[in-house]
């Protein structure tokens, strides 16, 4: 297996992890008074959109070539890195 394969295959199961700690907040949203449900609300559909971001950067790199994905490797570590901020701020308001 490539070093781009084990990569992707990584950052996968990292996006994979961080997807179900979202099913997990938004279980404890639906469970909130009104004013935290909708503030947690707004932060689920922010998590949801950088979730798809770095699904989308996750493709970009899984379909450049060999020689190229190193480049694309920033973007996709930039993506991720932004959605893990904002999963630990949701999760920390919700203790």
């Amino acid at each position: 297996m490539s070093e781009k394969d084990l990569y992707t295959k990584k950052m996968q199961a990292q996006l994979d992890e961080w997807k179900a700690e979202l099913e997990k907040l938004k279980a404890k949203a639906n469970k909130a008074d009104a004013e935290a449900r909708i503030k947690a609300e707004k932060q689920i559909k922010t998590l949801e959109g950088k979730i798809d971001e770095g699904q989308t950067k996750l493709s970009e790199l899984r379909e450049a070539s060999d020689e190229a994905w190193e480049s694309l490797k920033d973007g996709v570590e930039s993506a991720l890195k932004s959605l893990k901020s904002g999963v630990d701020d949701a999760k920390s308001s919700f203790k």
